[in-house]
């Protein structure tokens, strides 16, 4: 749950008094125009930063951010991963960081449920933009993570990659998750049953 978050930067104010409950079963796109603090957001429910004032829990686990980490599976607007590891050394990397009992096996497993398992030996420097975005998503999901945070997922994916993507989202979503999405795909939202949170101008709108 956000409860009246705000953060600066400066004297910019990237999110103004925001206050939106994420739930479970549930697919929430966060949507908005560039700048209207969307990617703040989803920053801060990443515990990447931390809001300016307001606060921020994770249920049932409280707002304690070292109960929270393990629990989250982030995607940014960059892969953020070691571009001389292939695919399949980045996502066991993360996988035993997790404290995985089978990091191989189930790096494998997430490698299969993006369709990234074809370039896996690659290193990420000699991938394209698209695949690399694949084995960012199958990091994120190594570890079964109860809350998954997506910034522009679909970025560099072609219409076969989206369609996978749209059923591991389905996957997530009925196993549990609280999945939040912030995207501007016209029409994707409304395609898979989401629930829309609108922000402008660093304040939700809906």
């Amino acid at each position: 749950m956000v409860d009246r978050v705000s953060r600066l930067f400066g004297a910019t104010a990237a999110l103004r008094n925001v206050s939106v409950t994420f739930e479970s079963n549930t697919l929430t796109f966060v949507q908005g125009p560039n700048g209207a603090g969307k990617s703040t957001l989803l920053a801060i429910l990443a515990t990447v930063i931390r809001p300016t004032s307001g606060r921020v829990t994770y249920e049932p686990l409280g707002s304690s951010l070292d109960l929270a980490r393990p629990q989250i599976g982030w995607v940014g607007h960059d892969s953020h991963c070691y571009r001389d590891l292939t695919g399949k050394e980045n996502v066991e990397l993360a996988a035993q960081l997790y404290g995985l009992q089978d990091p191989k096996g189930t790096s494998l497993e997430a490698a299969g449920r993006v369709a990234a398992r074809a370039f896996w030996d690659k290193p990420l420097a000699a991938l394209s933009r698209g695949q690399r975005q694949r084995v960012a998503l199958a990091r994120a999901l190594v570890h079964r993570p109860s809350v998954l945070l997506l910034d522009e997922p679909l970025t560099g994916l072609d219409r076969s990659a989206i369609e996978q993507f749209d059923i591991v989202l389905g996957e997530e979503r009925d196993r549990g998750t609280i999945v939040i999405v912030v995207n501007h795909t016209e029409g994707w939202a409304e395609r898979l049953g989401g629930k829309v949170v609108r922000i402008e101008q660093g304040r939700r709108v809906s």
